[in-house]
């Protein structure tokens, strides 16, 4: 097999595994953490306003924005995986093809979904439970981070995971990571300085995501003599099974973003029956619990490629123990994660916004949520195995059951019996019993997979 470098080669094939795995997913985490932080600046920037209104436009307006982390997912994942396979195989030329899919098609479905939101706005903003007081605001966020801003919001990750893929892990981290610093960096710039409140936070965005946009075009470019990872439209086709293979890797993980978007629009809708300030704490909770998200999603992502690559070079011995190293490291740090926020719910909330009624919702929400970090973790491994071996029906069947099904039907029933904290308490039941089928899945597969 020949990658683009000696180096690139030695770390899928030779180094040990927990050297290779923390290699590929430490930078894949701090680029992913970086992300939330900056998904986060902007309530934490806005909430020093001291205006719950506004914290709750960016709430309301986080749907569409998650919807375009599934776009990306769909492409970078299922690109990821179908990649590190073909390079596994040695098809270097299929590779380049598959990316050019990848690239292509997401701006041209990026653009579609901006043009949508922009003209859809006056039956979207309903949709997310915007009232009369937070309308204007949602409306304000969402034309600038997603109407103007789809095409590089979606192509930063697609690119960082496809140049992953090839075994690039600090490159395509330092590209995630660029957007959300500049992101910190320019949000007081014009939500203070120029005075434009929520709507600069939605600038400060789009200018962030471009600039990083820009630094993957560069490096793709500076790597193309030795690289498959293009973007060049030339090797373009929808022919040799690629875009099926792609789409069908790529949909679990469009699925969680997805079902999570239905997910967050119904739970916006029911909180906002209380106040704005149940939402703004809503908000804040489900931010901060992202980060959790965020390291076990760059644990099982970072290491993908990694185990694509063995399962498809046959190496069944190395692929054993990446498995074993994968599911350990993630469930132990998952689990510290959890400890570390529910003892600190009270001060974390606090650091958003100083309103004693959204610190009691934000907290609260918190203790709750923040005890589903362990069950994700599982269930993120499970998916990685699923996907990294190029199986589909498994990854679709746990991304329904995590998010948009079980937890909006626990929603309404636990509301009724137990109010407005009922409604937070839907989280953890539909990662338990989601924990609980991949493990009754993947458990036979990995034995399976390993003979």
């Amino acid at each position: 097999v020949v990658n683009a470098s000696e180096k690139e080669e030695a770390l899928f094939r030779s180094v040990p595994v927990t050297k290779a795995i923390l290699t590929l997913a430490l930078p894949t985490i701090i680029s992913q953490v970086i992300t939330i932080l900056y998904n986060m600046a902007d309530t934490f920037f806005i909430g020093q306003l001291g205006d719950p209104r506004q914290v709750a436009a960016a709430t309301l307006a986080m749907p569409l924005f998650m919807l375009m982390t599934a776009l990306s997912n769909l492409f970078g994942v299922g690109g990821a995986s179908l990649i590190s396979r073909q390079l596994g195989r040695g098809e270097r030329a299929k590779a380049s093809r598959t990316c050019a899919f990848c690239v292509w098609t997401g701006i041209a479905v990026a653009l579609l979904y901006g043009v949508l939101v922009l003209v859809l706005r006056p039956v979207l903003l309903p949709m997310l439970g915007a009232g009369e007081d937070t309308g204007e605001l949602t409306a304000s966020y969402f034309f600038w981070t997603v109407g103007l801003g789809a095409v590089p919001t979606v192509l930063n990750p697609t690119l960082a995971h496809l140049v992953r893929a090839e075994g690039h892990a600090r490159p395509a981290s330092f590209g995630v990571a660029l957007g959300g610093i500049l992101n910190i960096i320019l949000d007081p710039i014009f939500i203070y300085g120029l005075r434009l409140e929520i709507t600069g936070a939605a600038i400060a965005t789009l200018l962030s995501n471009t600039m990083a946009l820009l630094y993957f075009f560069w490096f793709i470019r500076r790597q193309r003599a030795q690289s498959v990872i293009t973007l060049s439209p030339k090797p373009y086709t929808l022919g040799q099974g690629i875009p099926a293979e792609v789409i069908g890797t790529g949909l679990p993980s469009f699925l969680i973003s997805m079902m999570a978007t239905v997910s967050n629009t119904v739970l916006n809708r029911i909180i906002a029956g209380y106040s704005n300030e149940a939402v703004a704490g809503m908000g804040i909770a489900k931010k901060v619990n992202l980060l959790a998200f965020a390291v076990t999603q760059g644990i099982t992502q970072g290491t993908l490629p990694l185990l694509g690559y063995n399962f498809t070079a046959g190496n069944r011995k190395r692929m054993a123990e990446i498995i074993r190293v994968l599911f350990t490291l993630n469930l132990a740090v998952a689990l510290v994660i959890a400890l570390l926020l529910y003892t600190n719910a009270s001060v974390i909330t606090k650091l958003f916004i100083n309103d004693s009624a959204t610190v009691e919702y934000g907290s609260r929400f918190l203790h709750i949520i923040g005890c589903a970090c362990p069950m994700t973790a599982v269930t993120f491994f499970a998916l990685t195995v699923f996907q990294a071996t190029g199986r589909k029906i498994q990854p679709i069947l746990l991304s329904v059951l995590r998010k948009g099904t079980i937890d909006v039907s626990a929603m309404f029933l636990f509301h009724s019996l137990l109010g407005i904290n009922g409604v937070a308490w839907a989280t953890p039941t539909a990662e338990a019993i989601s924990a609980l089928t991949a493990l009754i899945l993947v458990i036979p597969y990995i034995r399976k997979l390993l003979r």
